[in-house]
């Protein structure tokens, strides 16, 4: 198995947040499906994944297929939030050093991508209102 997705399912697995910073680039870009404009920066992509995973990973979350190479790493995942199946695809781009310097996500159907939305949306609010 590739050493990063070795890395990326040990954060996701333990929801280390503290590991996930370490492997993030500084100029880190995450492309949201709901938000129009790419985020630009370690400090928002963070907070971006830290949210997803309290909106995402619960139990019923699991990765249903990868694709990977040295750069690259494309990992299918379903997710069952309030009854409603999630299906989407996480793009993640790494540098020679191990670091994420892109991270896309794409989900379907309609109904999932106004859920993630709404429950991401209230938990960014959140988090902005703690700054």
């Amino acid at each position: 198995m590739n050493t990063n997705l070795e890395t990326w399912h040990s954060i996701i697995l333990n929801h280390d947040k503290a590991k996930l910073s370490e492997i993030l680039a500084d100029d880190v870009v995450f492309y949201s499906p709901v938000v129009h404009t790419p985020q630009k920066g370690k400090k928002i992509v963070f907070m971006y994944l830290s949210a997803a995973f309290v909106v995402l990973c619960n139990d019923t979350f699991k990765y249903v297929r990868e694709v990977v190479n040295e750069t690259d790493t494309f990992l299918e995942f379903e997710v069952e939030i309030d009854g409603i199946l999630v299906n989407g695809i996480d793009m993640i781009s790494w540098n020679s050093e191990g670091k994420i310097t892109s991270f896309k996500v794409m989900l379907r159907p309609l109904k999932a991508v106004n859920l993630v939305h709404q429950k991401m949306g209230e938990l960014l609010l959140k988090y902005q209102q703690n700054k």
